[in-house]
């Protein structure tokens, strides 16, 4: 609970900031109003409530729903156990990617102030885990990560606008290092957890009416669900 109430603000600050479209500046502000929103006063705007404290309008992502994404991340952390020599990585990771999901949820987007450090962290501290584990472990990561974002960014340089987006391939850098360090099994699982809840999702949509065949769904839940999805049924 503590970690909640200190890491939530950080998060729903990063989301709030970076869900603007490409090319403007990083939201420092009210849409509604203008109050200025910062880590200096951080409720309630900052808070579950995410409620500008002036105009009382929504602000960043709608209320809790960072707070309940955080407590599964904690819950995630939790059955890796203090055995998992990738936990440092896994958390680093979950703090980075969390927000961005969001903003690609808002404005279909991923922030490079997001998931470079994402990725530059994860690859970095699973090196360190890599000291006390077999050689193995680390090449995996390796391949994996690169393997992956080339992949997502060949479908970009092919397709264009139906691959997928730059920032799906700066994140899979981080996601595929990470599920290729638990190993090959947990990184396909993942993607195809990924695809197919995307699948999924898409149908649902098409029956509903509420999207098209030509409509972009942002991959970047996706990934995140998919990554999180195998990681609990590999550990």
């Amino acid at each position: 609970m503590l970690a909640i109430l200190a890491i939530g603000p950080l998060m729903r600050m990063a989301a709030l900031r970076y869900a603007v479209p490409p090319g403007m500046p990083s939201r420092t502000d009210c849409e509604a109003c203008g109050a200025p929103l910062g880590l200096t006063r951080p409720w309630p705007a900052l808070g579950p409530a995410a409620r500008c404290g002036r105009c009382r309008a929504r602000a960043g992502p709608p209320p809790g729903t960072v707070e309940l994404a955080l407590l599964a991340a904690v819950v995630l952390l939790a059955l890796v156990g203090p055995s998992g020599g990738a936990l440092p990585a896994l958390a680093w990771w979950l703090g980075w990617t969390i927000p961005a999901v969001f903003v690609d949820l808002a404005v279909h987007r991923l922030p490079d102030r997001l998931t470079l450090p994402a990725a530059a962290g994860t690859w970095l501290l699973l090196g360190v885990a890599a000291l006390d584990a077999e050689p193995g472990h680390w090449l995996r990561a390796v391949i994996g990560g690169a393997g992956l974002a080339l992949f997502f960014a060949s479908t970009t340089l092919l397709l264009g606008r139906r691959g997928f987006g730059l920032g799906d391939a700066k994140l899979a850098l981080s996601v595929g290092a990470l599920l290729g360090w638990y190993g090959w099994p947990a990184l396909l699982l993942g993607l195809l957890l990924a695809f197919g809840l995307s699948a999924l999702v898409s149908l649902a949509l098409l029956a509903t009416r509420r999207a098209r065949w030509s409509t972009h769904l942002p991959f970047g839940p996706f990934l995140l669900l998919g990554t999180v999805g195998a990681l609990a049924l590999a550990l």
